[in-house]
């Protein structure tokens, strides 16, 4: 049972085995669903997929294999600007009976595609191409008695067949910015950090097995839970960086949850002579970095975190801050910091696309030894990959 479920999913890229397989049909046997095709969609994704970013390829698979529609992503394949709300049909309740549905799924789904292959534009308030506040089978804000909705916000008339939102069948994008949802794959990133902590845990279930087969106390450990690597990390805070706020305090909740070892200071712009780690406090009770260099080991993983948006004389120059007469331009302080800790990398929640229009961020880059990358998915994974090769 379900082999060919199995065997679709490994089709589309999905690394299931055959335990996994197995739990399905033992939950199926127990009867955790029954007679549910949503039911059993939440729990064979539930078991079956391993991470989250897979989902979308899940669904595809899922698709495939029940409905026979090999070609899901038909909605990914329609402009946002098409389903965007505009001109919106008003009918009468004689002008709603007198339309027909095509009849099945099948037919739905062949004149959909056929549609796709012909429409080359927008339209709104029709009864034939993919649209809004129309007729047409397929679209959103409308009404049809069999149609396909795709990319509406909520229900409307709940006479839908199918429902395809839009972003349901693309595929998880990991260049983007990390938000409530995906900052759980950011601690997952994370945690690919070795675990390199002293055995100093009890190991319960261990101490048991042992104990009963020697027939004496037999303590046995395990090395800590926490990530005993230690990360240094600077933030930094004003300026361009409050349209970043909601990112790096979710970033800053998710490391200090990860690591016993954590010590974090902040900075604008560029760092100078002085950091700080109260923000109400920054004027007050600032730290010297040179105090920073000698406090902590070259074993400390250094990340900074920072847009790198700023004018070049911030970095280059004596007196550049924005804020005090630096008497080391920024450039030197960062040298430093790199030279003691070896083992650095850049986070930078701009988006790739604009770096290039920042010279600031081309300097940054040139000190950081292209160890820049973008606060994405995929950037936090190539910036753990080189702190810990």
């Amino acid at each position: 049972m379900l082999v060919d479920f199995f065997f679709t999913l490994r089709k589309y890229g999905l690394k299931s085995s055959i335990t996994e397989l197995l739990d399905l049909l033992k939950a199926l046997q127990q009867h955790v669903v029954f007679a549910d095709t949503e039911a059993f969609y939440h729990l064979s994704r539930l078991i079956l997929v391993k991470d989250e970013s897979q989902y979308d390829k899940f669904d595809r698979a899922f698709a495939d294999y029940f409905a026979g529609v090999a070609e899901v992503d038909l909605a990914s394949r329609i402009p946002d600007d098409w389903l965007m709300p505009d001109l919106i049909r008003t009918l009468s309740e004689e002008d709603k009976a007198a339309l027909k549905g095509l009849g099945s799924l099948e037919e739905l789904l062949k004149q959909l595609r056929e549609r796709l292959a012909e429409q080359q534009k927008r339209h709104a308030g029709g009864n034939k191409w993919v649209g809004t506040g129309g007729t047409s089978p397929f679209g959103a804000y409308g009404f049809n008695p069999e149609g396909v909705r795709i990319g509406q916000q909520g229900s409307g008339a709940r006479r839908a067949v199918k429902v395809w939102d839009k972003r349901e069948f693309k595929d998880l994008d990991t260049n983007s910015e990390l938000n409530n949802r995906s900052i759980k794959l950011a601690l997952r990133q994370l945690r690919r950090f070795a675990r390199s902590g002293a055995a100093t845990e009890l190991d319960l279930t261990g101490t048991i097995q042992a104990t009963s087969e020697q027939g004496y106390l037999d303590l046995r450990f395990v090395p800590e839970r926490h990530n005993a690597v230690k990360v240094l990390m600077f933030f930094d805070v004003g300026g361009s960086m409050d349209d970043h706020i909601e990112l790096c305090q979710q970033l800053f909740a998710a490391v200090k949850t990860e690591f016993k070892h954590l010590e974090f200071f902040y900075f604008h712009n560029c760092v100078y002579e002085g950091v700080w780690r109260n923000n109400q406090r920054r004027y007050t009770e600032q730290t010297a970095l040179q105090d920073v260099l000698h406090t902590y080991g070259s074993d400390y993983k250094l990340i900074f975190v920072g847009d790198a948006t700023m004018g070049p004389y911030e970095i280059d120059y004596p007196g550049g801050s924005v804020e005090h007469w630096n008497q080391e331009p920024g450039r030197v302080w960062l040298e430093r910091l790199l030279a003691q800790f070896p083992k650095a990398v850049w986070l930078n929640p701009q988006p790739v696309q604009w770096w290039q229009h920042y010279h600031s961020i081309s300097i940054i880059q040139q000190i950081m030894q292209k160890r820049m990358y973008p606060l994405t998915l995929d950037g936090l994974s190539n910036a753990i990959k080189t702190l810990t090769s």
